[in-house]
């Protein structure tokens, strides 16, 4: 089976702590190399939001790039939705 490569971006809300966002990236990461293979992170840190999200107007940016099956972004999509403490989140797939 090909493996595509996709790119995501997650905001993580800071309400909870940093203990908590440590969390979530250790979760995200650990769940996209079980499922495919873990390209470059980057943590942009704490930035403000563009306008309120939950009445929170920071956020913690992380892009992960990856690579898996076709199948797996629905799934980390149903993961991420389901998951407190993420305000957002993209995933895309890298043009060829």
């Amino acid at each position: 089976m090909a493996l595509k490569n996709y790119e995501i971006v997650m905001v993580f809300s800071l309400a909870n702590g940093d203990q908590q966002v440590e969390v979530l990236k250790e979760k995200f990461t650990e769940l996209i190399k079980k499922n495919g293979t873990l390209g470059e992170v980057e943590t942009w840190g704490k930035r403000r939001l563009a306008y309120p999200i939950n009445y929170e107007k920071e956020g913690y940016y992380m892009v992960i790039d990856f690579a898996s099956d076709e199948k797996f972004p629905a799934e980390l999509d149903r993961v991420i939705n389901i998951t407190d403490g993420v305000l957002r989140s993209l995933i895309v797939a890298k043009g060829e």
